[in-house]
């Protein structure tokens, strides 16, 4: 097998070959205290490079430009500037397309076909639709009730915010977090997971090519504990994360103690309901992709399934056939559709899953327990488990991997009934051919997002978030802006009575 660097285009390989080196205050400089961490290809378990390890000191120097470029170049810059450079940084995301989605299929383990078909574009699309933004950022005035008097409000940007983002759509989420944070004239520190650092670490280089003045923008790559640092540094004003609810909960408390503001983007475990009504082979295709697109691995994953009775039987069976024929692969091979998980944790977390849903007594319909020791890459075929209930920890725990749980219901009050016993509340979904059924569903399920025949459907403009143990706040369009404006009221006595 030859080497993944030989499989790749020449300027994926030339990036591969570089020193990977963080990014504060406009330089790519190593760790402070010189260490390092291995990234490792999914699809191999291959050894892929070295990348800084970014300390106390380092989050400190990160901090320190970000605060010096807020108060300084980029804080003077006037708001068109701001628009421009976004649109200069999608144009270089979209020149640079081909190499960062074959980086993103060797790091993380998405098919590259995948990569080409929407992350890159959703990441270029997600820059161009915030350029746009800077200069329709507008104040008011209001008509208060004091005479000779004028009060407005300024739109400020909140400062400088810390940015944590997951290792299963990297590129597409660290620009869902810089845009709206660089059009509100925020100056950011990113710091990637530590299983994904090589796609920041590139946009890094982008960001310095399109010209963005020094420490508007600072890459740190490291673990948990580069993580938490960053979240309690006094110098950050806001905190932005996408991850496991767990660690939401502890982000959230350390800065509830510190008064910063906070958006959380967390878990689910998305209820898909498939009515009597319901187009059999759309419903089949689109659970099929709701759940195992990207192997599972997604907050948004429809992983709970529940099909009225009348079509259980040849639901599960068309889920059941696909799954078996699903086409798993290694991440650069263009045949692939579904990749490994991300890494060997992962793929050992997803088994024990897998394990522990058939010592339940949980049918293991389509699927297998993959091997404990796996010879090569982190490979997981998709699985269908029927016989569920919902006590059940395959049917209420977060699997995060290319795991589906089917179940029967008898009327809607039972399906929405099942559809609520959870702690998420992020994404929820309807197949049915009855539009007034659909929206009725959608006002009685909780959860953020509700998606009636299709699924993860998403678009810059729209917002992206959830309630409950599902996160605080919205991504994309212009809510997620609003967490980035700090609002200040001014007021002027010009005709004192």
């Amino acid at each position: 097998m030859r080497s993944v660097s030989a499989a790749l285009g020449q300027e994926a390989a030339a990036f591969l070959a570089r020193p990977h080196l963080l990014y504060i205050g406009g330089h790519f400089v190593p760790a402070a205290d010189g260490k390092t961490f291995s990234t490792y290809d999914p699809s191999s378990s291959e050894h892929l490079a070295e990348v800084a390890y970014a300390g106390a000191a380092d989050v400190t120097a990160a901090v320190t430009a970000a605060r010096t470029a807020l108060d300084g170049d980029w804080g003077r810059l006037p708001a068109s500037a701001r628009g421009q450079l976004l649109a200069r940084l999608a144009d270089l995301i979209e020149r640079h397309a081909p190499e960062l989605a074959e980086l993103e299929a060797i790091d993380g383990g998405k098919p590259v076909v995948v990569n080409e078909a929407m992350d890159i574009p959703a990441a270029v699309e997600h820059f161009r639709y915030y350029s746009g933004w800077p200069t329709k950022l507008e104040g008011s005035t209001i008509p208060v009730m004091a005479p000779g008097t004028l009060c407005y409000t300024r739109l400020e940007p909140v400062g400088v915010c810390a940015q944590i983002i997951p290792w299963n759509f990297p590129l597409m989420m660290a620009a869902w977090k810089l845009a709206p944070a660089l059009a509100a004239g925020c100056t950011i520190v990113l710091k990637p997971a530590e299983q994904t650092p090589l796609t920041a670490l590139r946009l890094a280089e982008l960001v310095h090519e399109a010209g963005f003045p020094p420490g508007t923008v600072n890459v740190l790559t490291g673990d948990g504990t580069t993580g938490a640092e960053l979240v309690a540094h006094p110098g950050v004003d806001k905190v932005a994360f996408t991850g496991s609810t767990a660690v939401g909960r502890e982000i959230a408390a350390r800065a509830g103690a510190d008064f910063k503001r906070v958006t959380l983007e967390l878990g689910g475990k998305s209820p898909n309901i498939v009515l009597a009504d319901a187009d059999v082979a759309a419903a089949i295709a689109g659970a099929f992709d709701g759940i195992y697109f990207n192997s599972g691995q997604s907050c948004v994953a429809g992983s709970r399934l529940y099909v009225h009775r009348s079509l259980y039987d040849d639901v599960v069976a068309g889920l059941a056939a696909a799954a078996r024929q699903a086409p798993v692969g290694p991440a650069l091979d263009r045949s692939t559709g579904y990749g490994p998980v991300v890494s060997a944790e992962q793929y050992h977390r997803v088994r024990d899953y897998i394990e522990d849903g058939i010592a339940a007594g949980a049918t293991l319909l389509a699927g297998e327990v993959p091997p404990a020791e796996p010879a090569g890459g982190w490979f997981v075929r998709p699985v269908v488990f029927t016989e569920v209930n919902p006590d059940m920890r395959i049917s209420r725990e977060e699997i995060f991997g290319p795991v589906l749980v089917v179940a029967p219901f008898d009327d809607v009050d039972e399906a929405v009934t099942l559809a609520n016993d959870t702690a998420y509340g992020l994404a929820a979904g309807v197949w049915t051919r009855d539009l007034r059924q659909a929206h009725s569903l959608a006002a009685r399920v909780k959860a953020g997002m509700f998606y009636v025949n299709g699924w993860a459907l998403g678009d810059p403009a729209a917002p992206w978030g959830g309630m409950k143990a599902s996160g605080i706040g919205r991504e994309m369009g212009r809510a997620n802006l609003d967490a980035y404006l700090e609002v200040k009221t001014v007021w002027t006595v010009y005709d004192p009575q």
